[in-house]
C-alpha cells in the first residue's frame, strides 16, 4: 500500500473514499441478510438460526450506522478546512496537535478538549 497523502484535502477525500467502500460493503452484507431470510419464517425465540441471523443483522446495521457516523466526521472536517478552520480545535480554539491529525484527521478537538 502506498504512502498517505500529507495534504489534509487529500487525506480526508481519501478516508471518504475508504469509508464510502466499507458503508456499500456493510449494506450489501445488510441487504444480503434481510433478502435470505425474506422466505424463511424466522421465529428469533424459537428457532436455533433466529438468534444467529438477527445478531448478523443487527451487527450489519450497526457497522452502517458507525460508518454514516465516520461520513459526517469527514464531512465536518471538509467544512473546517473550506472554512480555513482545520486544525483548530472547535471546544478552545486551541491548534490541534499534528501528530493527533495524522493519527485521526476528522478530529475536531485537540487532546486535551478530547478527554
Amino acid at each position: 500500500m502506498g504512502a498517505e497523502p500529507t495534504d489534509p484535502g487529500d487525506r480526508l477525500r481519501q478516508l471518504r473514499a475508504e469509508s464510502l467502500h466499507r458503508a456499500e460493503s456493510y449494506k450489501r452484507t445488510f441487504d444480503d441478510i434481510v433478502e435470505a431470510t425474506t422466505d424463511i419464517a424466522t421465529d428469533d425465540e424459537h428457532d436455533p438460526e433466529g438468534h444467529t441471523i438477527a445478531w448478523e443483522r443487527q451487527q450489519a446495521a450497526a457497522l452502517l450506522d458507525e460508518e454514516s457516523a465516520t461520513l459526517a466526521q469527514i464531512s465536518a472536517a471538509e467544512d473546517r478546512l473550506a472554512k480555513g478552520r482545520y486544525g483548530i480545535c472547535i471546544t478552545c480554539g486551541n491548534e490541534v496537535s499534528v501528530e493527533r491529525l495524522a493519527a485521526l484527521p476528522a478530529t475536531p478537538t485537540c487532546v486535551d478538549c478530547a478527554i
